[in-house]
């Protein structure tokens, strides 16, 4: 019984914690490879790709999820476990079943559900063994917590067989190969293998066994007349930049450098290096890398953001800023790229880089207003310019990006009391101040509940 429990409730840890637990990696090069990969997904699941977003969460393992609205959060883990871009928007199109399906939201309906089942239970169970029949009342127990948890595993698989054949219809409507998520089900049966995954009972998973999936997909993918489309040209050669990046930030400096030697000078191997280096406190090392890529392909924008950024933290913003400036403008203000730069140009110092550095930042929190460093940064400039309203202002919009409601409630209110009344960013103040007050309520209440 104690085994039974323990299960349902590690269940329960699983499905809340991620969403909340890992931090989120932004990559200007990264999301427009992802945006670009899964907007045919997107649009062949009836979704526009304007309300879809596909998150990055910086964690080890292979892994991508669901968790409410229409976002994707994949793991860092599985981009670096991918061998192309194929296999990810396999992924991705499985992922969006979910989305379509509204598991997330059945799936918290479910919990309650085999919590009900758990707590009916434990109530008949009690009564039992108060009326003296204590084997009984124990048995009711132990069965009881076992049919939660298989109701919930049920549940959890059939969710996962409706996710894959949606996922299966949106890549043969969007006439996109399944040839990448058959390859990408195949990696994690070698997985079960590999640890040892016992395969032949299906119903202790919350996961159809990955055999079984290839089986059932197989026939519906394979006879498509998207089997056989390629991917489009260079978009794997963009997916080998991106992983290799992403294991110069993320892994160890040493096995990057293990994997990518300086033998090496493909494109991907001095991404890597270059981040390796950077953030093993190796500047110079770094700085060539940067300056090898950028002499190769002057004009590309990702990295020219590379060495600007590699430049600037390593105590050389003025430096910084020819690259940066050219890396924005080519892209057009991305905002994680224009971003940098409004920062390099605060970095300098110099006042007379504050009206530029105001223009770029102020375009980039208006093409993305979730990026809580555009904020602080557009926050500085006002406080340099002595905006104590907009400044109060940009943090109440950090503060409310990061969680921290009672300084949102404060800043917003700071703000109101210096800005106009009904301007727009009177307006916008008083939104997070509505916002942010009834977020202080529920806290308190929660603690009192505690």
């Amino acid at each position: 019984m104690k085994r039974l429990y323990a299960l349902f409730a590690l269940l329960l840890l699983v499905a809340v914690q991620p969403a909340r637990a890992q931090s989120i990696l932004r990559d200007a090069e990264t999301e427009a490879l992802l945006n670009d990969a899964s907007r045919p997904i997107i649009e062949a699941a009836g979704l526009s790709p304007r309300n879809v977003r596909i998150v990055l969460i910086n964690d080890p393992s292979i892994n991508a999820f669901v968790a409410g609205g229409q976002a994707v959060y994949i793991h860092s883990g599985l981009l670096d476990a991918a061998d192309n871009i194929n296999e990810v928007q396999g992924v991705i199109a499985h992922e969006l079943g979910h989305v379509t399906g509204g598991h997330a939201p059945l799936s918290g309906q479910m919990m309650k559900q085999a919590t009900g089942i758990s707590i009916l239970s434990l109530v008949l169970g009690i009564a039992a063994m108060a009326a003296g029949a204590g084997e009984a009342g124990a048995g009711i127990l132990a069965a009881g917590q076992q049919a939660a948890v298989g109701s919930f595993l049920a549940f959890s698989r059939n969710q996962e067989s409706s996710a894959d054949a949606a996922g299966v219809r949106y890549l043969n409507t969007a006439k996109i190969s399944g040839k990448g998520m058959l390859e990408f089900f195949k990696k994690l049966q070698n997985q079960e293998f590999r640890l040892a995954i016992p395969q032949d009972n299906p119903y202790n998973r919350t996961h159809p066994l990955s055999g079984q999936r290839i089986a059932n997909l197989t026939a519906d993918l394979t006879g498509a007349p998207g089997w056989r489309t390629p991917t489009p040209a260079g978009w794997d050669d963009r997916f080998k930049r991106v992983q290799a990046k992403l294991r110069g930030y993320v892994g160890e400096s040493r096995d990057t450098l293990r994997k990518y030697p300086e033998t090496d000078t493909s494109v991907p191997a001095r991404y890597a290096r270059a981040y390796a280096y950077h953030k093993g406190g190796f500047p110079d090392q770094a700085a060539a890398e940067a300056e090898a890529l950028v002499k190769a392909a002057p004009n590309d924008p990702y990295f020219l953001e590379l060495e600007g950024q590699i430049l600037l933290e390593s105590g050389k913003p003025v430096q910084a800023l020819m690259p940066l400036r050219q890396a924005t403008a080519s892209t057009n203000f991305q905002p994680l790229i224009a971003t940098t730069f409004g920062h390099a140009l605060i970095a300098t110092e110099d006042p007379i880089n504050l009206p530029e550095a105001e223009k770029v930042l102020r375009q980039a929190v208006a093409r993305d207003d979730q990026n809580p460093f555009a904020w602080y940064q557009l926050g500085t400039v006002y406080e340099r310019k002595g905006d104590g309203p907009r400044t109060a202002l940009a943090a109440a919009e950090q503060a409310s990006l990061t969680g921290d409601n009672a300084r949102a409630l404060y800043s917003a209110r700071a703000a109101m009391a210096g800005l106009p009344q009904g301007t727009p960013d009177y307006i916008r103040a008083q939104d997070i101040q509505m916002t942010a007050e009834v977020a202080v309520q529920e806290d308190k209440k929660n603690r009192r509940r505690r």
